[in-house]
């Protein structure tokens, strides 16, 4: 074959084929380098996608000055423990809350005797952990010495996290509670 060609003669289809066989061929042709890069593709999708959804579901639960209230809180803490005044609380949720309707919570607060506790100031606070702008509070009212009232209407159905904080002075004592408030 090197012959016909060193003779000045045209190339065969053999040697043709011959010469194409040893060109490389195309990676794009290769059906794993396809699926390699439809592969990344679609990570990068994905990916994408849910920048945009963090994005445009955002709840806004930040607030900004985060830090101060931070250290705000963990002052707080450290002062409650340091001046806690022995109280036993409870709060009395029924369980068949519902979104809409409304309901009375009663909370009762006695001392270290057993003796009922006439706090300054009582707050009902409702706190919605995806949705501030559902967050509420309300003052609750005395019905008896140590026990307190409020009605409230819970207007999203889901979980809840709800502060009840007993003013006594220059004090104020807490006491949480997480509920479930089910659809109507």
């Amino acid at each position: 074959m090197t012959d016909s060609l060193a003779a000045g003669t045209q190339p065969t289809a053999a040697s043709d084929l011959e010469t194409e066989r040893r060109r490389p061929r195309s990676a794009w042709r290769n059906p794993w380098v396809i699926a390699w890069l439809a592969l990344v593709a679609i990570v990068l999708a994905v990916n994408a996608t849910m920048i945009v959804l963090a994005f445009a579901t955002n709840p806004g639960l930040v607030v900004d000055d985060y830090y101060e209230r931070g250290r705000r809180v963990e002052r707080t803490l450290a002062t409650r423990r340091a001046e806690a005044p022995g109280w036993t609380m409870s709060v009395d949720t029924p369980g068949d809350l519902a979104e809409g309707r409304p309901t009375t919570v009663r909370f009762f607060v006695v001392d270290a005797a057993g003796q009922p506790v006439r706090p300054d100031a009582v707050t009902y606070y409702a706190y919605r952990p995806s949705d501030a702008a559902a967050d509420f509070s309300q003052p609750m009212i005395e019905e008896a010495p140590g026990r307190y009232a409020v009605e409230v209407s819970f207007p999203i159905a889901g979980v809840w996290d709800t502060l009840v904080a007993a003013e006594s002075g220059d004090q104020e004592v807490v006491f949480d509670q997480r509920i479930s408030v089910g659809a109507p």
